[in-house]
């Protein structure tokens, strides 16, 4: 079901729809037990990924900023936007990656788990690039906690945990590695039946 002829009405209202789907769960998340609570999943990136596999990486790309701007609309922000940066940032490393494979190849089973693969590899790497250079100092600042006390968050539930590095190699990691897992099972659950899902549009 590639969209060859560009932008086109029914790929627009595919687009929209898995915008407020994906906006809908991104609502519904939750804390992990062994990361810190400003870290939590939602399955939001369940939607983006099939539109970007029915539509291709630039409407993966698009979906996953309206999801965002959406969220902000029904719900302001709780982490001064540094949450919602984060989730659109890492986001976009797992889905556009994973869009990209997948679209210009069979949707079968061999090529979604590749897809999905190289989109959870690279969100890893891009989460914790983005949470060392950009997100947990903007937390600090925003919310004016040093980040000694960040770290400390870390420290808590992880005892080799000791500054920004330990931080992020073993609670974002872990947590980005979670992530990506649960959301690359569920949608390989989903692929099988990726067409008759969105021949109901």
């Amino acid at each position: 079901m590639k969209n060859k002829n560009g932008i086109t009405p029914r790929a627009m209202v595919i687009a929209a729809l898995m915008a407020a789907l994906a906006c809908l769960l991104m609502m519904w998340d939750f804390p992990l037990p062994f990361a810190p609570s400003f870290y939590k999943v939602d399955l939001s990136e369940i939607p983006v990924l099939i539109g970007g596999f029915t539509l291709g990486p630039g409407y993966a790309a698009l979906i996953e900023g309206l999801k965002v701007l959406l969220r902000l609309l029904f719900k302001p922000t709780e982490t001064a936007y540094v949450g919602e940066l984060a989730n659109f940032l890492i986001g976009i490393a797992l889905v556009v990656p994973a869009s990209w494979w997948i679209y210009r190849r069979k949707k079968n089973l061999i090529s979604a788990c590749l897809g999905l693969g190289i989109g959870t590899l690279l969100m890893v790497l891009a989460g914790g690039l983005f949470n060392y250079f950009v997100l947990l100092p903007a937390y600090s600042v925003l919310y004016k906690m040093p980040m000694e006390q960040i770290i400390s968050m870390g420290t808590q539930l992880v005892p080799w945990i000791h500054d920004a590095f330990t931080f992020v190699l073993l609670a974002t990691t872990p947590f980005n590695l979670f992530k990506g897992f649960l959301i690359s099972f569920l949608m390989l659950l989903l692929v099988p039946r990726l067409n008759v899902i969105l021949r109901k549009f």
